[in-house]
């Protein structure tokens, strides 16, 4: 279906150039009608779907849709996105996962009901400072991409819940994260971390920390102070111990296995302290390891 619209859309375009030599507006506006047929109502949602058109630009009609709050067009090949997304200040949910983007541009931070963004598996480097202006953003996912660092900006996210920034190239936690006090999910996996700061205390609502396979040497002892931690995985990383404050996270209810389970995920570490033996008697006995006499 997806290459069938895209086929469609690709023979009309000879036509639209051709009406709009001698139409002007009045064709562009008979464009975008095409466009706009393909949108639908979603559980009250105006959303359109263009995931999978073989799209190598995104056609510039599209952000005359003002009224869209839901917005598809990943798993195409688009390698910029244009200014003109800033017009559609109604969207809710932006889906740009699965393509080729080096860069999101500045104008993303007009978009100032914006709670979702989805830029996953991108080509992105680097983050707009702008984007802080989304001050609506409850979900960003920006996994799979090159990024190294965060603009101070994104502090100013108070609404986000959950953040994605696994398989990129951080080495340190960003500082503004640690402003993002509402995060209840942090996923972190797969980059350069060396180390944990510790104003992770700051991160109070946080319930599930994800740094496994990075390079993580040491767990600072503030992070024992998150007590709704339920999920803490810090698999394949360079741990050799473990904080003795750890039996304050009592939500972590098992050493667990299964990448999906709650508890403690510890595997694949050169522990010295609390040797393996320890760790076969479950969280238990880990925690009656580490409690002072």
């Amino acid at each position: 279906m997806g290459a069938k619209q895209s086929k469609e859309f690709a023979n009309e375009e000879p036509r639209r150039t051709m009406r709009r030599n001698g139409g002007g507006r009045e064709e562009s506006l008979c464009s975008a009608e095409r466009i706009r047929k393909h949108a639908t109502t979603h559980f009250g949602y105006s959303t359109l779907s263009l995931a999978m058109w073989g799209l190598a630009e995104a056609p510039e009609e599209l952000w005359q849709l003002r009224e869209l709050e839901k917005l598809n067009i990943s798993l195409n090949c688009l390698s910029a996105l244009p200014p003109g997304v800033g017009a559609l200040e109604n969207l809710v949910v932006l889906n740009l996962w699965g393509n080729q983007l080096a860069s999101l541009p500045p104008e993303i931070g007009r978009l100032r009901n914006l709670r979702v963004l989805f830029a996953c598996r991108n080509r992105l480097s680097e983050v707009p400072e702008e984007l802080g202006s989304c001050s609506k953003l409850e979900v960003l996912s920006l996994s799979n991409n090159q990024i190294s660092s965060l603009p101070g900006s994104l502090a100013g996210l108070r609404r986000l819940t959950k953040l994605n920034l696994s398989h990129n190239r951080v080495a340190h936690i960003p500082t503004c994260v640690y402003g993002m006090r509402g995060l209840v999910f942090l996923h972190l996996a797969c980059n350069r971390l060396e180390n944990i700061a510790d104003q992770i205390q700051d991160l109070v609502n946080l319930k599930i920390l994800i740094v496994e396979g990075n390079r993580i040497h040491a767990l600072p002892k503030t992070l024992c102070s998150l007590t709704s931690l339920e999920l803490l995985n810090v698999d394949f990383n360079q741990l050799q111990s473990v904080p003795v404050e750890m039996y304050l996270l009592r939500r972590l209810e098992k050493l667990a296995s299964h990448p999906l389970d709650k508890g403690l995920h510890i595997v694949h570490n050169p522990l010295l302290k609390p040797i393996k033996e320890v760790l076969h008697g479950g969280l238990t006995a880990l925690y009656n390891y580490l409690k002072p006499a």
